[in-house]
């Protein structure tokens, strides 16, 4: 996972049964490696 704290750019490599919680305004992307299966749950108007 990809993401910016006080906009300097950090990357952090999930494994099996990590969770990443990004709040609203959280910059954030998964740049999967290899290929991965993802669920993704986010509230009703947040996108």
């Amino acid at each position: 996972m990809h993401y910016r704290v006080g906009g300097v750019e950090r990357v952090q490599r999930l494994r099996v049964g990590d969770v990443c919680h990004a709040e609203a305004g959280d910059e954030h992307v998964a740049h999967p490696v290899p290929e991965a299966r993802i669920l993704v749950v986010e509230r009703k108007g947040s996108v």
